[in-house]
């Protein structure tokens, strides 16, 4: 029971720790709309918006099914 403890423990700090980072850096993306420091294109914002929610799918399709994520790379 010990290391289902410790597996939840280190679970917890690592989600909220991560989950943190995620939320900042999306806040830091977020600042890229502001036109008076930025141009950018509608079709940039479909290509940014897609990527952000297809990772978001494949993060909730590997806590379902437990699979492995594929390696990508973003690019305008």
């Amino acid at each position: 029971m010990r290391a289902v403890t410790k597996n939840r423990e280190r679970f917890v700090r690592l989600a909220e720790s991560r989950v943190t980072k995620a939320i900042r850096a999306l806040r830091l993306v977020g600042n890229l709309s502001n036109r008076n420091n930025y141009s950018y294109t509608v079709e940039d914002v479909q290509k940014i918006s897609s990527a952000l929610e297809r990772e978001l799918k494949d993060v909730r399709r590997r806590f379902e099914n437990h699979g492995p994520h594929d390696e990508v790379q973003f690019r305008l």
